[in-house]
């Protein structure tokens, strides 16, 4: 049988390190990159009186009766569709490139890592941090707002100051086609007087929490992979360890987190109904563990590569190979 990775063409070194394992276990994977459909590869959807699904990719041709497993990842519906196509009908096109793809993959029988409408669902930032609370993780205090008055009112009742972030991964692209994402950013004085923008577009803001230790909780499954990294040793990462992320790749020590909270994160994913979820912490410098957020689909690859204590692409391969 075969695993069916779905994915974009310029994804990470994530894809063959699981690939690798999978095949290391005498299982087969195939790689369905969203950004080449629909204009490299082709896709046959049949339904009716005989159902069937044909992926083909040049000299390669799947038929997805034969998929065991899907590993859900990146999703690029349609990018290779030329710009000078009449913007309406390009952005039609990608639409139609993207419920496609996710029909198809809703309909796939077999084992999901993980389900489209589980990863949907956790992906809502504010019903994460709900969720945490309720199960007894610690939270920063939150708001969510298109409102500078409740900013201000809100600055005001926490001492240590604010942060503000995107619910929503974001990146603006300069002229050369170079990513700038946006990261934690504190809230100056300044930012307090000026918030006009907040009318075009709400933003989140979040009290700044003290931090001894950054930490990253990968889970596949009931495997739990911690490793913490000191991002207030640079000044770049000190609200937002991403900053800096390529400086700090090889900090990243193990860690063994207390027992209480990984049970606390293992009732979290399966809150969820997450196989897999990438979570992150703050380790204050009194002790305790402040959840931030859990990514369904969350990097881990930087770990792997420059630690023998993170074999998270086996444990990926591990649950696609066995749980057919």
């Amino acid at each position: 049988m075969t695993a069916l990775i779905v994915t974009f063409s310029n994804d990470n070194e994530s894809i063959p390190l699981v690939i690798k394992e999978i095949e290391a276990r005498g299982e087969k994977a195939f790689r369905f990159d969203t950004d080449r459909f629909p204009t490299e590869v082709k896709l046959d959807i049949y339904s009716g009186d005989s159902e069937r699904v044909i992926i083909t990719d040049g000299e390669q041709r799947l038929d997805l009766s034969e998929v065991s497993a899907v590993w859900y990842r990146r999703m690029r519906y349609g990018h290779k569709i030329p710009n000078s196509m009449d913007k309406q009908y390009r952005d039609a096109s990608i639409q139609e490139c993207r419920v496609t793809v996710r029909g198809m993959i809703a309909s796939l029988q077999g084992f999901h890592l993980d389900k489209m409408f589980n990863v949907d669902r956790a992906n809502n930032k504010q019903l994460q941090l709900q969720v945490a609370q309720k199960i007894g993780l610690l939270t920063p205090r939150t708001l969510t707002t298109n409102n500078p008055t409740a900013v201000k009112q809100f600055a005001q009742e926490c001492p240590q100051g604010i942060v503000t972030k995107m619910l929503s991964s974001f990146a603006i692209y300069d002229q050369q086609g170079r990513e700038n994402v946006v990261f934690t950013t504190p809230v100056t004085a300044d930012d307090l007087e000026n918030m006009e923008g907040l009318r075009f577009c709400p933003m989140t803001f979040q009290e700044n929490v003290p931090k001894a230790l950054e930490l990253r909780t990968t889970i596949v499954g009931h495997r739990v992979f911690t490793a913490a990294v000191d991002s207030q040793s640079l000044e770049g990462s000190t609200f937002d360890w991403r900053k800096e992320g390529k400086a700090l790749a090889k900090n990243w020590q193990p860690y063994d987190l207390p027992e209480d909270i990984e049970k606390k994160l293992l009732t979290l994913m399966a809150e969820f109904s997450l196989n897999y979820g990438a979570i992150d912490i703050i380790l204050t410098p009194d002790g305790r563990y402040v959840f931030l957020e859990i990514n369904p689909v969350g990097e881990f690859f930087w770990m792997e590569i420059y630690s023998p204590y993170y074999p998270i692409s086996q444990a990926i391969a591990e649950t696609l190979v066995t749980q057919k």
